[in-house]
């Protein structure tokens, strides 16, 4: 298997909304996660790490600011670059590292952009840049996760602070990364009073009660964490006192849209993969490519992956425009993880046995796309979302 996976070509799609820059972004990622990801992914995955060098390395080529204002050093760019530069990461093989950049530059990121003073983008983003900071987003707690409103970490106003205790859960970055951007109910009253806050690691009463073991996703860490009277000061407010709801369902969209992206480009390699391998495995006197069944469940996976591919792309581009997308990003989110989930069933069995087997690349993509149609808002959340838009009037 190792040779398939060293040999089989990753095939690019231009499509009408891809510029020379969207394009020149896609193939620059594409290059890189072939010459610095897949030849140290499988280390990567036994350490149940993404090793700091790769993440500066890739902060030094400009990757982790393409959302960034160029004001800020970053190159400006908006949604489309987010979905090319997600699928791009998608093709690596290792969702596990896909992830742990997302969730630095598209998921914990835009918080600190969209809603941080002067002083603190001064004080956090050349090192968000650069890779020396990495991110975490700390929403989900052990009885709230699509239910972000239901979250029963508190802050309590304290002299010119905050004291705030609680526990949140599948915080990918935090074991090993420098600073979450946390919820936390500071109205009390209020189902949706959320405040959002800069909390670095170390900071006293703030620990990681356990690096959780995951099914998939194996070199990215994730954590539980514990908030026992952890104290920051005013000026580790982010955002809006009480408007924290409102200000992280502002990145959602956002955030189901890298995970469509990376699953995309996954599910893309995925494709490539099996038909390299079924078109050299000899079967019943020819290949198994030669076989109908084989070829044209492979020819549909193509199409569905094309179809989600598309609708990413339309729903990112509404985005851009400035238009609610909520409809159109949810919808993809659950189709489309569906569908990429689907697509590696498919290509599990057409690798036969050793797609059972550890050392095939297609095992671990498959484990590691079944927390898809789950993280970043379930399925069945994503289709209340397209339902409750579709009630006539």
């Amino acid at each position: 298997m190792a040779n398939h996976l060293a040999n089989f070509s990753i095939m690019t799609h231009r499509n009408v909304y891809m510029t020379d820059e969207l394009q020149a972004i896609y193939d620059q990622t594409v290059d890189f996660v072939r010459a610095e990801v897949m030849p140290k992914g499988d280390r990567w995955e036994d350490e149940g790490k993404v090793p700091r060098e790769i993440l500066r390395q890739m902060g030094s080529l400009g990757m982790l600011g393409l959302r960034v204002p160029e004001e800020q050093g970053g190159l400006g760019l908006g949604p489309l670059a987010s979905a090319a530069f997600a699928e791009a990461l998608g093709s690596s093989t290792y969702a596990g590292f896909d992830v742990t950049v997302l969730v630095h530059t598209d998921m914990a990121a835009p918080h600190l952009l969209n809603s941080g003073t002067p002083e603190q983008l001064e004080h956090w983003m050349p090192n968000v840049l650069s890779g020396e900071t990495i991110l975490s987003i700390a929403v989900s707690e052990p009885d709230a996760g699509s239910d972000v409103a239901g979250m029963r970490t508190k802050a309590v106003k304290d002299g010119d602070g905050w004291r705030i205790n609680g526990t949140k859960t599948f915080i990918t970055n935090a074991v090993y990364g420098d600073m979450t951007i946390l919820a936390a109910k500071t109205d009390l009253d209020n189902r949706y009073g959320i405040s959002m806050f800069l909390i670095p690691a170390g900071t006293e009463g703030f620990t990681v009660s356990t690096k959780l073991d995951k099914h998939g996703w194996r070199c990215s860490d994730t954590a539980e964490l514990a908030l026992d009277d952890v104290w920051v000061s005013d000026d580790q407010l982010l955002g809006t006192v009480h408007r924290g709801f409102y200000e992280t369902m502002r990145n959602f969209q956002n955030e189901r849209m890298v995970l469509v992206g990376m699953g995309v480009g996954a599910a893309q390699a995925a494709i490539d993969l099996t038909n390299s391998y079924t078109q050299d495995r000899p079967a019943f006197g020819g290949k198994l490519f030669d076989l109908g069944a084989i070829r044209q469940r492979m020819a549909m996976n193509q199409a569905k992956v094309d179809a989600v591919r598309a609708s990413m792309y339309h729903a990112a581009w509404i985005g851009e425009q400035g238009t609610d997308n909520v409809k159109e990003m949810s919808g993809v989110k659950a189709w489309g993880c569906e569908v990429v989930n689907q697509v590696m069933y498919d290509c599990v069995q057409f690798h036969g046995g050793i797609g059972y087997m550890r050392e095939s690349a297609i095992e671990r993509m498959a484990r590691d796309a079944r927390i898809l149609p789950i993280g970043g808002g379930a399925t069945e959340v994503m289709l209340e979302e397209v339902a409750k838009r579709s009630i006539m009037a």
